[in-house]
Order: C-alpha cells, then structure tokens, then sequence
C-alpha cells in the first residue's frame, strides 16, 4: 500500500473530505503544486480552481475550489476554501449560468467594494466554466 498523507478540505458551509490520500494539486496563487507525504510545511492562497485527489496512482476526486489558503506539514494538507464542492456536481449549463450573472452583476455594480466582490465573482465562474469544460 503506498504511503498516504491526511487531507482535510473545509469551506464555510461544511467538512468537504478528511481522508487519507496519496496526493493532492491543489492550484496555488503561484501555480499548482502537488502535496505527497512528508512534504515540507508551507503556507499558500489558492486560486479559484480544481483540487485532483489522487488514490491508486490516479485522480480519484475534483474539487473546486473558489479560492482560500492551505496549509500542509509532513502529515497533513489543509484547506479553508471559500466555497468548494465536488465538480462532479455541476453541470455546463450550470458553469455557463453563474458566469452570465456574475456578468450581469458586474455590469450593475456600483461603487468600489461592490464592482471588486462582482469581479471576484467573475473569476471564479470564469475558474468553474474552465473546469467543466463548458
């Protein structure tokens, strides 16, 4: 059996996965980069994007992630997601949905902190429609 490392993703609603794995990418401000056992502690924002969960020397799960941080030690990686579900769980047209009115609210938004969140929202459904493939 090959050697595993804990993974724990969390976001605001809910504990997505706390299960041992072989490995994890997670997509970092500065690049994805792959967490095996015993990797050196580090601290990372992620950006919005796919989270591969490797079991068997393969990608058993994605997950998106629309942003956050993690923190991995040598026996665990960690992340507090903004938002994050199983990508398995959303459909194209879904994608191609919350990108149209992330839009539509950018275009209404109004004032500095309103058009930064809509922006905001706009890359992530940007991340998501990239992800499915839509």
């Amino acid at each position: 059996m090959a050697e595993t490392t804990e993974f724990e993703l969390v976001s605001p609603a809910r504990l997505l996965m706390s299960e041992p794995v072989e490995m994890v990418v997670v997509p970092g401000a500065e690049g994805d980069f792959g967490v095996l056992p015993r990797h050196a502690p580090m601290l990372s924002t992620v950006r919005p994007g796919v989270v591969d969960v490797y079991r068997g020397g393969v990608v058993d799960q994605r997950l998106f992630v629309a942003g956050g941080f993690a923190e991995v030690t040598e026996a665990r990686c960690t992340i507090l997601a903004e938002e994050a579900f199983p990508l398995a769980d959303v459909s194209a047209d879904d994608a191609r949905a919350r990108l149209q009115a992330a839009r539509e609210d950018l275009d209404e938004a109004e004032g500095d902190m309103a058009r930064s969140r809509a922006a905001q929202a706009v890359t992530v459904a940007e991340a998501l429609v990239s992800a499915v493939g839509a």
